[in-house]
């Protein structure tokens, strides 16, 4: 799979929140997640067409027993948060 990183300035110490799925461990299920903290400004498109995933860092919110303080969120479930945003997407 092509795979091309890269880094967006305008991105960069944004507040954002995300959600995708994540496997419920111990189990076969799979739930929605959610998280929220700041966007590092870097960037992975995969695949062709490109998806492009974004690195989100110093998280405030996560899961229980999540292990990480970092996470990579698909553009489509990204919401840019604070002033001048109004909540958009990304």
């Amino acid at each position: 799979m092509r795979e091309v990183a890269g880094f967006d300035p305008e991105m960069k110490d944004r507040i954002a929140e995300c959600d995708g799925g994540g496997a419920i461990a111990g189990t076969r299920y799979a739930g929605r997640q959610e998280f929220t903290g700041r966007l590092t400004g870097e960037y992975v498109d995969h695949g062709d067409p490109p998806w492009r995933w974004y690195l989100l860092s110093g998280l405030t919110k996560k899961p229980d027993n999540y292990p990480d303080e970092a996470v990579w969120c698909e553009q489509g479930n990204l919401w840019l948060m604070g002033e001048g945003s109004g909540g958009h997407k990304a």
